[in-house]
């Protein structure tokens, strides 16, 4: 036992030895895995194999340091070879001293590529991503240059995330697309910059309002042009704002974030407003929408509603609820100042909800009191068209009220109600199934393509105000309200002119064929007290549909004088 502990401490003491002499050669791993392997195989077997052991150790060495040789040899020759690539592609760096060593001149190379990419961090930092545009940061440095102030526009293209949603690489195409055309347009006497996903900000620095707004609007104007991108063709949704920095001193940031607040609070198309009214909205804009999310629990919400008028029965057959807030301190308050900030701030579907149940609500009380089946119309919006289970809601809504769905039309606007999709199929199927109306509201003033009403099934279309106005006398309103009322008659939907405002209006459209009439000339909004009595004054609206010569003559004379 005693020798044989022995030669394990002899192999022990050979082995550290061998170690230590390779520790500083390029084999040092491969000789510890080598070593470590006999060491163990010399722990198992008797005192003669020592000697083999050792014979062993040291072959393996042997080996080792050859085979580190050639394969120094050859890495050296592949290092010098990829050196002298270097050399050839980049050149000497600068500030550099030639290198001979292979590796030396290498580390060089990668040396000066980190320190250019360092240097042009910043720059790339402030280039938008996809465009190449200066960013947020540029812009607002460009603003600071000028202290005279001026005029800042933002354009957004609104189609932009609908696009993300099935095809990004397209989206980007069309982004590009339009970055191209602002810079065709603003050359370089403007700073032009990408400072969201979609919004471009272009720069007036110390120009006129007056010039400033007249290139700005002219800019607008041009972007809404086709987009033709392979199989794509799109007319691009734009948003414009732009704010008159007439106040100074004045922070550029600030300026930037009024003008992106008056771009969000407004539904319209375009707007302008002054520095100090850009921050006036965004304030008044951003209390509003605090109180509006408690409105419903503090039940300052109201339902009104207009008639719709049967002029074949001369009676009233529904109405359209409209929604009003009545604020404690502000009154009532116009639905075109709450409405957009309640889709903005997400709170579209419970209000949503909330005048589903009200309207409901009233309707079943109209009934109860024997006005008979007059409909209730209610907009959804197209966060609710979203959800995947509004045919639920509206089910479960109708059974807790006890109205039949007969009693129920909801309106949809044509943009929301143009979605071609399975699921939009689907549940206005599901919709009609139960008996529930559906109504595409001001139609003709947004979708382009017809082909949704051959896809979707509807109840009614509602002519937008924009054509009845002054129908009478207007050529192009007059062809637009008669192929509506003939597409109507044809595809067998109901056809209702909303925004009837002159005894004149009514009586072209009724002697062309329209039946359904809404509008300030049969009667304004009304509380929902004041609503049934109006439904049951069945002779003021046989009065008003009344197209006799005697009855027209009186109406006329009436609205003369």
């Amino acid at each position: 036992m005693a020798q044989a502990q022995d030669r394990r401490s002899m192999g022990a003491r050979a082995i550290r030895g061998v170690l230590n002499c390779a520790r500083d050669t390029d084999i040092f791993p491969l000789l510890s895995i080598g070593l470590a392997f006999c060491w163990a195989i010399d722990l198992t077997i008797d005192g003669r194999a020592a000697k083999g052991f050792m014979v062993g150790a040291v072959a393996l060495l042997g080996a080792a340091y050859l085979w580190g040789f050639f394969a120094r040899n050859r890495i050296d020759a592949r290092l010098t070879l990829m050196a002298d690539r270097a050399d050839e592609a980049l050149g000497q760096p600068e500030h550099e001293a030639p290198a001979s060593d292979s590796l030396d001149r290498l580390s060089n190379h990668i040396d000066a590529r980190i320190a250019h990419a360092r240097s042009v961090d910043h720059r790339a930092a402030q280039r938008h991503g996809i465009t190449r545009l200066p960013t947020r940061e540029p812009l607002i440095e460009a603003i600071a240059a000028h202290d005279e102030g001026g005029v800042l526009g933002i354009v957004e293209l609104c189609d932009f995330d609908r696009l993300c949603a099935f095809d990004i690489a397209l989206a980007d195409q069309v982004l590009n697309d339009v970055a191209a055309r602002l810079l065709r347009m603003v050359g370089d006497a403007r700073f032009l910059a990408h400072v969201d996903r979609a919004r471009f900000a272009i720069w007036y620095g110390g120009s006129s309002d007056g010039m400033a707004r007249q290139e700005f609007d002219a800019i607008c104007y041009a972007l809404r042009s086709r987009i033709q991108l392979g199989e794509l063709d799109m007319l691009p949704q734009i948003r414009a704002a732009c704010v008159i920095q007439d106040q100074v001193p004045f922070e550029p940031a600030a300026l930037l974030a009024r003008t992106i607040a008056a771009l969000s609070d407004s539904r319209a198309p375009q707007i302008s407003v002054h520095g100090g009214q850009a921050m006036d909205i965004a304030r008044r804009s951003f209390l509003l929408e605090q109180d509006l999310r408690q409105a419903v629990a503090r039940n300052e919400l109201e339902l009104w509603f207009q008639p719709f008028i049967d002029a074949t029965t001369a009676r009233t057959c529904g109405a359209e609820a409209l929604l009003r807030w009545r604020h404690p301190q502000h009154g009532l308050i116009a639905p075109n100042q709450f409405i957009p900030i309640m889709e903005i701030a997400g709170l579209a579907d419970e209000i949503g909800l909330w005048t589903l149940n009200a309207g409901c609500r009233e309707a079943r009380e109209w009934a109860r009191q024997g006005l008979g089946a007059v409909k209730v119309a209610i907009n959804l919006s197209a966060h609710q068209l979203e959800g995947s289970d509004l045919d639920r809601i509206v089910e479960r809504t109708l059974q807790r009220h006890d109205l039949p769905a007969h009693c129920l039309e909801l309106e949809l606007t044509e943009t929301v109600a143009a979605v071609d999709s399975v699921e939009a199929t689907r549940l206005f199927g599901k919709l009609r199934a139960m008996g529930v109306s559906i109504s595409i509201d001001d139609f003709g003033a947004g979708y382009s393509s017809l082909s949704y009403l051959k896809k979707l099934k509807f109840d009614k279309l509602k002519i937008d105000r924009e054509f009845v106005t002054d129908v009478d006398r207007q050529g192009d309103s007059q062809a637009i309200c008669q192929s509506i009322i003939a597409l109507g008659r044809g595809l067998g939907i109901a056809v209702l002119a909303e925004g009837v405002e002159r005894p004149e209006e009514y009586a072209w459209l009724r002697r062309h064929g329209c039946d359904l009439f809404q509008g300030f000339y049969f009667s304004r909004p009304l509380e929902a007290a004041a609503f049934p009595a109006f439904a049951r004054d069945r002779e003021t609206v046989r009065r008003l549909t009344d197209l006799t010569p005697v009855a027209l003559q009186r109406r006329l004379t009436k609205s003369v004088s």
